[in-house]
């Protein structure tokens, strides 16, 4: 197969629409927009959300609520979760990003209680929950806040 012989698949292309071609066309005269209005007009329609020149829903409905644009969104993970790591491993985000148990860093990481820890572990966080605290060091292991 070479470059020049490539064709796209049978049906999926469509001859263009050749408008102002004769009335017998069927996409002569007006070229199929209609008389007058703004739809006939170039670059005419109305934009999204235009109901006539009534108020628009999106207008008539209240605002609510309140988006804090300085919250700190964090990385998290449950305890369950690192019993895939071998005993005695220093867990950061940097660690669990590249054994792909999180996907992204954020803002740093956050280890919930959620599970049982079968491992001891050095658990380096930016917070913890006191169930996960207290499950980290009953396994044996530490929990620092970084």
């Amino acid at each position: 197969m070479k470059l020049n012989e490539l064709k796209p698949a049978e049906g999926s292309t469509t001859a263009p629409r050749r408008l102002g071609r004769g009335v017998g066309s069927g996409l002569g005269k007006t070229s199929g927009k209609g008389h007058k209005g703004a739809k006939a007009r170039s670059g005419g329609g109305k934009r999204p959300g235009f109901e006539g020149g009534q108020m628009p829903l999106v207008r008539q409905l209240p605002k609510r609520g309140f988006k804090n644009i300085f919250a700190k969104e964090y990385a998290t993970v449950n305890l369950s979760a690192l019993n895939a790591l071998e005993d005695g491993t220093e867990v950061t985000a940097a660690l669990l990003k590249e054994k792909r148990i999180i996907r992204k860093e954020l803002c740093g990481l956050k280890v919930l209680g959620n599970g049982e820890l079968k491992r001891k572990l050095t658990v380096k966080a930016a917070k913890f929950t006191a169930s996960a605290k207290e499950k980290i060091e009953a396994a044996g292991g530490t929990a620092e806040v970084i």
